[in-house]
């Protein structure tokens, strides 16, 4: 082999394992390959099987305005972590910021998956509740799915410019994201709202590991904001609930805290009527 042939050859070597993204550049360009990451709400609920308890009779008080912890689901393997613990919390902050101006809310907390990491269950929920004082908690649980396949320009990745400069990469990533808000009294779901995304793209083989890599978070970040938009909507909805279905809900007021609307603020604005009335009345006769 000629000392030119030699060093085209290592040229290529060098660019399949800097391109490692392409496991062993899709397997010896001989078909698509397939990365995923979850978690599982029921699963960390309920681990190893377990079976829920049957739903107490127990109705759930919601005093206003509202403590609210956000926290993502703990994924079911340590080793594949998905999105980093920056990225999650950069998300939820997201997710915060637009449920930050309801007057019903007091506080919301972001918390880190690392506190659920620990241990599974509502035992771990209750924990963390009782350590930042919350009254409800919002779990959110994913599924994201990535293929890589090659086109047919992926035949010149034999060559060191097609390695570098050819887009014979596909790339497809598929999200899933839910999230669940229960009461953490009485462990009872009180409404849920889902978001979805599916994001494609084209690569070199030398840039595939970096555009998978924005492509998983850009796929995220798209998911994470339909499901806000949802979770808005599931959010009128349930104030609706609540107010014609009394008595599955309940509904208090911390001290000072006069806000929500509701019959406090139908009490107020029959007493103002009275007292304009009156007025009116009393001017009249004078």
């Amino acid at each position: 082999m000629s000392k030119i042939n030699c060093q085209i050859a290592l040229v290529i070597v060098i660019a399949v394992f800097t391109a490692s993204c392409t496991d062993v550049w899709h397997q010896l360009q001989g078909g698509s390959v397939r990365h995923g990451v979850s978690s599982s709400l029921v699963d960390y609920l309920y681990p190893n099987g377990e079976v829920p308890p049957e739903i107490e009779q127990q109705t759930p008080n919601l005093n206003l305005p509202l403590r609210v912890g956000l926290a993502f689901v703990p994924t079911r393997s340590s080793r594949d972590q998905g999105l980093s613990e920056a990225s999650k919390n950069l998300l939820l902050e997201k997710v915060k910021a637009s449920f930050a101006s309801q007057e019903f809310i007091k506080d919301i907390q972001v918390i880190p998956d690392t506190y659920l990491r620990s241990k599974t269950g509502f035992q771990t929920i209750d924990q963390v509740a009782r350590l930042y004082g919350l009254d409800v908690i919002a779990l959110v649980s994913y599924d994201q799915v990535a293929h890589v396949d090659d086109n047919n320009l992926s035949i010149l990745y034999w060559s060191v410019i097609g390695a570098y400069t050819l887009k014979g990469s596909l790339n497809e990533v598929q999200t899933f994201v839910d999230t669940a808000i229960f009461d953490v009294k009485t462990h009872k779901l009180l409404f849920r709202a889902a978001g979805v995304n599916s994001t494609e793209g084209s690569s070199t083989l030398v840039e595939s590991v970096k555009e998978m890599r924005e492509s998983k978070a850009k796929s995220f970040s798209l998911a994470m904001s339909d499901m806000t938009t949802n979770l808005v909507a599931e959010l009128d909805r349930f104030k609706e609930k609540v107010k014609q279905n009394e008595g599955e809900i309940q509904v208090t007021h911390r001290s000072g805290y006069s806000g929500g609307g509701g019959a406090l603020d139908f009490i107020l604005l029959a007493l103002l009527a009275c007292l304009v009335l009156f007025k009116r009345a009393w001017t009249t006769r004078k």
